[in-house]
């Protein structure tokens, strides 16, 4: 599972999810992606899942990116607790997902193969997705 080695504080706030992801929008290293339509908290668990499902359907060919970093710990009090006496200890770690980021991205395999894998990793994920490539995304003029 991903988590920091170390982190500033053990329990952080909520936050908010608004707005439209400014950094990691588009394609750095591979030639095909998957991009976030929606915001979205994606568990470490989440992200292990779609990075095994990714990695077993191209047998190892190719490379995969992973783009995300669960790096906000999320708390959660015991059952049968009353009120008050504090927050609760750290659970799991969540990494913040805005539309528009690209959280996966593989390269050096054929575009067919690539395009099943992202979709077999997508239905890992707890968000709408979508399933981008280099090619649309300069013809677009997406990049940096």
């Amino acid at each position: 599972m991903l988590m920091p080695k170390r982190v500033k504080y053990r329990r952080v706030h909520r936050g908010r999810m608004k707005g439209a992801a400014h950094r990691g929008n588009f394609i750095a290293y591979g030639d095909w992606g998957l991009q976030a339509t929606e915001p979205c908290w994606v568990t470490s668990q989440q992200i292990e899942a779609a990075r095994v499902a990714l990695t077993r359907y191209t047998k190892r060919g190719g490379q995969v990116w992973i783009k995300i970093f669960p790096d906000k710990p999320v708390t959660k009090k015991p059952a049968d607790t009353r009120m008050g006496s504090g927050k609760g200890s750290p659970e799991f770690w969540v990494a913040v997902v805005k539309p528009g980021r690209v959280m996966f991205e593989i390269g050096g395999i054929d575009g067919a193969v690539a395009k099943e894998a992202l979709r077999l990793a997508a239905g890992k994920l707890p968000l709408k997705t979508k399933i981008i490539s280099k090619e649309t995304q300069e013809a677009g003029g997406e990049s940096k």
